[in-house]
């Protein structure tokens, strides 16, 4: 392989690990994560956000790249809405949930559906996100196999990104159960946020 290719796909590699640090991703999987007590747990909510990332970014990138289609920016705005949407619907789902509890912890990551919903989070950022990807590889690199490849890394970068926050995320929760109940501290804090942060996405993108 030539060199230029190798730092094509470590430049990709890269990118992806950025990208999946975007506020609205962190925040989103946040919701998610800060309900788990468990390292494992969080880091597969991680894990699953990025593989259904990565597969939506792959399917649609590949298809607009053999039919040289560029998305065009109303498309693109519908989905930068959806994920307004989402991001106050997580924040509302959290916060009504919590009310449900009364306001105690109550973790439901035994629960398959959490990874279920952190893969279909991250399809609905795939999706918000292919135009960009599609553009840069478009303008970064010639060859189909490498289109293909690059796409990969970049999904692999972000599953890397994100299961990372989402293990870091959890240790506070961890370390400090016995003392406080941060847990229930972060859930509320990640719900508000993603509520007021998915209020002002919609405003932006409206």
């Amino acid at each position: 392989m030539e060199a230029g290719v190798v730092s094509t796909l470590i430049a990709g590699l890269l990118l992806g690990i950025k990208h999946s640090f975007e506020p609205d991703h962190v925040i989103a999987v946040s919701t998610i994560a800060s309900k788990s007590k468990s390292l494992f747990r969080s880091l597969l909510a991680g894990v699953c956000w990025g593989l259904g990332h990565s597969f939506v970014l792959f399917v649609v990138g590949l298809l607009a790249i053999i039919l040289k289609f560029q998305i065009p920016p109303e498309i693109e705005s519908g989905f930068e809405i959806v994920v307004g949407m989402m991001l106050v619907y997580l924040g509302v789902n959290s916060l009504f949930a919590m009310s449900r509890r009364s306001g105690h912890l109550s973790l439901d990551n035994t629960n398959n559906k959490v990874y279920v919903k952190s893969v279909a989070i991250g399809g609905v950022h795939g999706l918000a996100g292919s135009a960009a990807l599609t553009i840069l590889v478009l303008s970064t690199v010639d060859d189909f196999a490498v289109a293909a490849l690059y796409i990969l890394v970049f999904g692999a970068g972000t599953i890397i990104g994100m299961s990372s926050f989402t293990t870091a995320l959890v240790i506070p929760i961890i370390l400090g159960k016995m003392r406080l109940n941060i847990g229930k501290v972060m859930e509320f804090t990640t719900a508000v946020i993603s509520l007021c942060f998915g209020g002002y996405y919609l405003y932006c993108h409206i």
